[in-house]
């Protein structure tokens, strides 16, 4: 019978257990420090501080509308030596702002007509200065977005000189909000009438240049984009959206 072989131990240690599995210590949560009632304080006056400041800036760039303004004194003295009447602060105790049928024409027994039904499609923007009579019905749309209406009597026509007419074209084609146009049916002996919404001023057509465009110019730096129209526009925003 043929003897067993010893089987010769091997080199490497025997171990009778498995190497124990390295374990980490649970995680503690960092505890947050307690906020102290003066810090709490502060955030709720810096959140305050901030919301105020964005509402007031919500209210300069998209709420308020600027009210109208004092007429300059200089001008206030030019259309005395001119003669002007009286400016008209309002024209109508209440004036309607219905639509009237589109092309249907204005009949305003006290021209010209500076409030009231009016064309439902105002005058665009531009051109500033027409060399023809316009639609009164759709000026008076603008008035309501707070324009500025510049009527003349034409020379031929017994009003304003060559002279006051080119001066006034020349403020006109220069301000945003200002339509300048030939009225021909200005009341006798008048040849010039400033218009916003319910508001005129009329001149006689003896009314020098220089005095025509002092007078023209501070009723428009008193009364264009102001909350003296209904449809003014809306913060200081408003007149890029609002044309």
């Amino acid at each position: 019978m043929a003897k067993k072989r010893k089987r010769k131990p091997s080199g490497r240690p025997r171990t009778s257990a498995a190497r124990p599995k390295a374990t980490t210590a649970p995680s503690r949560a960092r505890a947050r420090p307690a906020t102290s009632a003066p810090d709490r304080r502060r955030s709720l006056l810096v959140r305050g501080a901030v919301l105020l400041v964005v509402a007031a800036l919500a209210y300069l760039l998209l709420i308020r509308a600027r009210g109208p303004g004092e007429i300059p004194a200089e001008a206030v003295r030019a259309a005395e030596a001119a003669g002007c009447d009286a400016l008209e602060l309002p024209v109508e105790p209440d004036p309607s702002r219905t639509h009237l049928a589109p092309g249907e024409a204005l009949d305003d027994p006290d021209p010209p007509a500076a409030a009231g039904p009016h064309d439902p499609s105002p005058l665009p923007p531009d051109p500033h200065v027409h060399e023809e009579p316009v639609s009164e019905a759709r000026a008076v749309h603008n008035l309501e977005h707070a324009y500025v209406l510049v009527y003349y009597r034409p020379t031929d026509d017994g009003g304003l000189s060559a002279d006051a007419i080119d001066a006034l074209e020349t403020l006109a084609s220069k301000e945003d909000r200002v339509i300048m146009a030939p009225y021909p049916n200005l009341p006798e002996g008048q040849g010039l009438a400033l218009l916003a919404w319910n508001t005129r001023w009329m001149c006689p057509s003896t009314v020098m240049a220089d005095q025509a465009v002092t007078i023209a110019g501070g009723f428009v730096d008193a009364f264009r984009g102001t909350s003296v129209a209904p449809e003014a526009p809306r913060g200081l925003l408003g007149p890029l959206f609002q044309r």
